[in-house]
């Protein structure tokens, strides 16, 4: 693999950089999702409905807590991008230390809170009735590996802070492999049922973690630490942490979000309803990979820009990053209102064989999950003006408006709807609320950003 300098952020065509950028971290993000999607679909063939749900429940709570390190990863790589963009090398060292120790005491703590509390988080979350007992199996395992997942994260935004696309990808992609091989193995060959789920994940993320480690031993990486580089630095922390502090909030309202669904759909369905929301959940994260794909290859050329005060190039990468995310996102919501029928059925097992009450949860899940994904999906064509803005505003180190317009979607508007419409609509509307904030989210982030073009990036452009 050629060697990239992060030199080329700042001179390579926005157009071709983002590409380039954008095509790594699109393919990541697309095998990682399909190892979500594919895992599902071999969970519920090999294992059942009900299996799906309860990995649904404890996707909150290891999310939160590995999103911990995406946090601190995606604040300390604003800093490095930034720092890199105006040749300042000690301090991208330095942050770079501080992210490591940070997220080592941060998720190990988390992870014991976790283990302890683990009989009041699976109900809290929706894991009552026949989904308890798998969710706790998996929970309990999957948290152990939760803190390599949680450094994965965080070196994942750093390889790709320092210009490095192609070795970021393959991060992404070594977890996913290793995972459904391992599902293979575990799972049917083994017949280890829910255990066997859980620790194909697990070891999936020791298999990124080894790979992370390796690349910023090798040559490949110009960040090479010293001991004195993992001592914390309070300016420094400070940064990562109003930073980073977007992203755990926006994964922080995300798992709120799931504890909510899922109680609501419990209460409205039962299992069958909540399993129907797991598969939502999973099409979320897989249907969306090439605009978050964009969104992550935006964020290194915005910040290292920003950093060297080429200003102009800033407004070009949001503009190139918004029309190239819209188009993708136009293709996705074509593909899913055509198809929703077809995909749900991949999750469901068409064995003969099945319990009754697997056969009456199938025949539910199949009734209103597609449904369910026209209306989710239904706004999906202009989600990108709400993502890239938000994630500008990161990568140029602003946390308050970056904080803000990330919870605008979620935590303004989603969140009360969900709270509001189910009294008066039922199920449909738990649906509906997906898109009504969809269309709210981007008016507000798309005011915001224009004023923050028309007014910083254009002020500052001219002089």
């Amino acid at each position: 693999m050629a060697k990239v300098s992060s030199d080329q952020l700042g001179t390579e065509p926005i157009g071709k950089l983002l590409i380039k950028q954008a095509v790594p971290a699109s393919i990541g993000i697309l095998v990682m999702s399909l190892n979500v999607l594919v895992d599902s679909i071999f969970v519920g063939n090999w294992i059942g409905s009900i299996a799906i749900a309860a990995i649904n429940v404890v996707l909150p709570v290891s999310f939160f807590i590995a999103a911990l390190g995406m946090a601190i990863g995606i604040g300390g790589s604003s800093i490095i991008s930034r720092a890199l963009g105006a040749n300042n090398k000690e301090k991208a060292l330095k942050t770079f230390g501080n992210q490591i120790t940070l997220t080592l005491l941060v998720t190990i703590s988390m992870v014991a809170l976790g283990l302890y509390f683990v009989d009041d988080l699976i109900p809290a979350f929706g894991g009552k009735g026949t989904i308890f007992d798998p969710a706790k199996i998996y929970y309990t395992i999957i948290l152990y590996g939760v803190p390599f997942l949680a450094l994965c994260m965080m070196g994942n935004t750093v390889i790709r802070a320092e210009g490095k696309p192609k070795f970021a990808m393959i991060a992404m992609i070594i977890p996913s492999v290793g995972n459904l091989l391992m599902d293979y193995i575990f799972i049917y060959v083994f017949d280890w049922g829910m255990h066997g789920a859980a620790w194909a994940t697990t070891v999936g993320y020791l298999m990124c973690f080894g790979y992370i480690f390796y690349f910023f031993l090798s040559k490949n990486s110009e960040l090479k630490i010293n001991l004195p580089h993992f001592g914390l630095n309070m300016p420094i922390l400070k940064e990562i942490g109003s930073l980073g502090f977007v992203t755990l909030a926006r994964q922080a309202v995300t798992s709120i979000t799931y504890l909510l669904m899922n109680n609501i759909l419990f209460n409205l369905g039962g299992e069958a309803m909540v399993a129907v929301y797991a598969i939502i959940g999973r099409m979320l994260m897989f249907a969306l990979f090439p605009v978050f794909g964009v969104t992550q290859g935006f964020l290194p050329i915005a910040g290292f820009n920003y950093g060297a005060l080429r200003y102009n190039r800033v407004k070009e990468s949001i503009y190139t990053a918004i029309k190239y995310a819209a188009l993708v996102a136009t293709l996705v919501f074509i593909g899913l209102m055509v198809f929703p029928e077809a995909i749900t059925s991949l999750f469901l097992s068409s064995r003969e064989d099945l319990p009754p009450e697997e056969l009456i949860t199938n025949a539910f899940v199949l009734e209103h999950a597609p449904t369910a994904m026209r209306w989710v999906f239904a706004a999906t064509p202009i989600i990108a003006l709400q993502l890239i803005g938000a994630a500008y505003f990161q990568a140029v180190g602003k946390a308050i408006p970056a904080l803000l317009l990330t919870l605008t979607r979620q935590g303004f508007f989603f969140i009360p709807l969900i709270l509001i419409l189910p009294s008066f609509l039922g199920e449909l509307g738990v649906w509906l609320s997906f898109p009504i904030a969809d269309v709210l989210a981007t008016i507000v982030t798309g005011i915001y950003l224009g004023k923050e073009i028309k007014t910083k990036l254009q002020v500052s452009a001219d002089t």
